[in-house]
């Protein structure tokens, strides 16, 4: 929980908060990017799993 800070962007002129990761459109929890063995972008919590050629 200490580096939950990676996950966002922060921009303190306009004070919005932007998540850096896609969002599940099954679920709607985050999704995690992997880059090995197969570029993919995954959820954990329902195991949707989009495959991309092109990396993060």
């Amino acid at each position: 929980m200490a580096e939950i800070h990676k996950l966002y962007d922060f921009d303190y002129k306009t004070g919005k908060i932007k998540l850096k990761n896609r969002k599940c459109p099954r679920c709607g929890g985050v999704m995690g990017f992997h880059k090995e063995p197969v570029a993919r972008w995954y959820c954990g919590a329902c195991g949707y799993t989009e495959f991309s050629t092109a990396e993060k």
